[in-house]
């Protein structure tokens, strides 16, 4: 049994990179996110590769990197697709060590310390409206997958990794329109968008709105599941 942490992990939304050897041998280097942060080790998200505990990986973010253990994994589906919990290895500096020095700002915008609820994800049917930027043409679909930061769509024609989209749909009585970003996208399957162009009390209020339209939902691992 992995020992409780010694300390509370810190809600994150961080850009990160990964590289390793997935549980097939096969090299891998790819962008992900780092969900929640503590000076010993992560929950990370957004991960192709198939990986395994046990598992030794690198990490970078910004211009700092370290080899991580993985400790378990949850194949999440949807915009979070694998998940993973990891510990430093012993004698790696923390990469987030600034981040976490940070005092915290009552409020602010940085994804630390935020009032996201964790960004609950919510399995249900919700209609939206994507132009491609490049083409204007509208498309009318059914997210699938959605939270307030960004959703998962199936489709059997999802647009390229980077591809801007814009985005419309409806919250109570107000048209929403905004940007999102392809981040994920799976040939016949669907893509996972960002939603980048929503401020964040924006996607505060979108959060709510889905928290009480499906009051359920669906979560990752619960913040009891040992991370790092």
């Amino acid at each position: 049994m992995v020992e409780p942490r010694p300390e509370p992990r810190v809600d994150s939304d961080l850009s990160i990179r990964a590289w390793g050897i997935d549980a097939a041998g096969k090299p891998f280097t790819q962008l992900a996110k780092a969900n929640n942060i503590s000076s010993q080790g992560a929950l990370i998200s957004g991960i192709d590769a198939t990986l395994k505990p046990g598992d030794i990986i690198g990490i970078q973010y910004q211009q700092k990197k370290a080899r991580c253990r993985v400790i378990w994994v949850l194949d999440a589906g949807g915009i979070l697709k694998t998940r993973a919990g990891l510990q430093l290895v012993e004698g790696q500096e923390c990469p987030w060590k600034d981040i976490l020095m940070r005092p915290p700002a009552a409020g602010a915008a940085t994804g630390i310390g935020s009032n996201r609820r964790g960004r609950q994800r919510h399995k249900m049917s919700f209609p939206l409206e994507l132009r491609d930027e490049r083409t204007r043409v509208p498309i009318r679909v059914n997210a699938t997958d959605i939270s307030g930061s960004g959703c998962y769509i199936e489709t059997l024609t999802p647009f390229p990794i980077g591809t801007n989209i814009q985005v419309e749909f409806w919250m109570e009585q107000q048209r929403i329109n905004t940007t999102a970003l392809v981040r994920t996208s799976d040939p016949a399957v669907g893509m996972g968008l960002e939603f980048v162009g929503l401020a964040p009390d924006v996607q505060e209020r979108l959060q709510h709105f889905l928290d009480k339209r499906d009051p359920v939902g669906i979560a990752g691992p619960p913040h009891s599941s040992p991370a790092s």
